[in-house]
């Protein structure tokens, strides 16, 4: 009999046990939480290099392949546009290091999830983390909106940005609308009852600081994606959540005066943008049509990698502000020079052209036919009981409606911005978490749900 010391997961509680390979992917979020500097790469960055290395280095102690076929041509297809964008770069320092920053976001850290993500605890797990830093984020961007300590708008410090300060008022926008995202997805799902109730109370909760970021962006995206999984998880259900909604808003903006006005102007700002654009918005207008004048040169490569603020003053027109205005938070008034057209496609094919596009985008795609056709498996799976429409489920119903709604909130967000900043981190995981939905691990787990070593040899026992 071996007298070496037992395994660390047979030394802990059999649930915390379990959950060791995924926390890893949790302390990505939970960094998030920590007031940022920018002065370099983030503790988020450095933490998802480390735990490309862990996954790597428990695939190599088990032995096991890392990745389907499938899931390795899904993930690895965008390697193809950047290693031919990063060889068209203006300098072999540009390619490299744009090169590394695409692949550790849409390559690397998604097959990390991909690998560590084992069923659908774990899953969940992972998006609750999603909604405790919304949750965060959006108390900290609340009362800097209630005590004008937040970014400037409109000359006050009203601009809720939570701890990502001026320098990135998408950033808060960005946590709040995921967390909200994957709120609502447990919500509507067959989770355990507190988990749908404490999820429900966060969404609604998590509506007051999205309103106060003041991001039309972040809000289109939102709603779009709160509807398609209000409509996938039922009528019934989407009657009752609209009009728990509805009320709340009601209550936040009619009731308590949050907002009013700034709020209404804002959203009015959104049918405006054709007809009485602000300079925000014709800003936005000049970099696209700067971007699309440089995939014109470069059709099928584009200008390569960290190429767009090389070319920009050469396609862009007078129109074109100096940079957006920034203050408040803790940051003296500056201004930011605009290095992107904030629109991901855009930024894809000038700096990659139609090959990036296409190796890029079409992973996304794929992720997302995937997932939608595994969910309205799992919508409609088994007997109604009882004869309604809203029987019948199956397990991991919940998983799917995060999965699929993270994915479409980022492809519809894409339209009006693009990477960078720290929250491209929960960009990388959200990926990570459609791609295991709709490749690997929600297939494998129908089939074979997992189970300990003991567990197997107490079920042969019994039997």
């Amino acid at each position: 009999m071996s007298l070496a010391p037992a395994p660390l997961p047979f030394l802990l509680p059999r649930r915390a046990a379990g959950l060791v390979p995924v926390l890893p992917l949790v302390a990505l979020p939970a960094l998030l939480a920590l007031p940022l500097t920018y002065d370099g790469a983030g503790p988020a960055d450095v933490v998802s290099g480390l735990v490309v290395v862990y996954c790597v280095i428990r695939l190599l102690r088990e032995r096991r392949r890392p990745l389907s076929p499938t899931a390795a041509v899904v993930l690895g297809l965008p390697v193809v546009g950047l290693a031919l964008a990063a060889m068209g770069a203006s300098s072999p320092e540009a390619g490299f290091t744009g090169l590394g920053r695409y692949l550790q976001v849409f390559v690397l850290v998604p097959a990390a999830v991909l690998i560590l993500v084992r069923d659908r605890t774990d899953f969940r797990v992972l998006a609750w983390s999603f909604v405790g830093l919304a949750l965060w984020q959006g108390a900290v961007g609340v009362h800097q909106y209630v005590t004008g300590t937040g970014a400037s708008y409109q000359g006050e410090g009203v601009r809720a940005v939570g701890t990502f300060g001026a320098h990135d008022v998408m950033g808060m926008a960005t946590a709040v609308s995921l967390g909200l995202v994957c709120a609502v997805g447990i919500a509507l799902g067959r989770a355990a009852v507190w988990q749908r109730v404490t999820a429900a109370g966060c969404a609604v909760a998590l509506l007051l600081p999205l309103a106060l970021s003041f991001s039309r962006g972040a809000w289109i995206a939102t709603a779009l994606t709160c509807a398609v999984q209000l409509v996938l998880a039922g009528p019934r259900r989407a009657l009752k959540v609209a009009l728990a909604v509805a009320a709340a808003g009601v209550i936040l903006t009619g009731g308590f005066g949050i907002g009013t006005a700034q709020l209404q102007e804002r959203i009015d700002s959104i049918a405006q943008v054709g007809d009485a654009p602000d300079q925000s918005v014709v800003d936005r207008y000049t970099l696209w049509a700067s971007a699309a004048g440089m995939w014109r040169e470069q059709p099928l490569t584009g200008v390569g990698l960290k190429g767009f603020p090389e070319y920009r003053d050469g396609h862009a027109t007078l129109a074109l502000s100096s940079g957006s205005e920034i203050a408040g938070a803790g940051t003296e008034y500056r201004k930011q020079a605009l290095l992107s057209p904030h629109n991901m496609y855009l930024l894809v094919l000038s700096e990659q052209g139609l090959i990036g596009l296409l190796t890029l985008v079409g992973g996304w795609l794929a992720l997302l036919v995937g997932g939608a056709r595994r969910l309205l498996r799992v919508r409609f799976r088994g007997p109604a009981r009882g004869g309604g429409p809203e029987a019948g489920r199956g397990p991991g119903l919940d998983c799917g409606l995060v999965a699929c709604g993270l994915l479409l909130w980022l492809l519809t967000d894409f339209v009006y911005g693009d990477i960078g900043g720290p929250t491209t981190m929960l960009i990388a995981l959200s990926l990570g978490l459609a791609a295991w939905w709709a490749l690997a691990g929600g297939e494998r787990e129908d089939a074979v749900p997992r189970c300990t070593v003991a567990e197997r040899v107490e079920g042969a026992a019994a039997r």
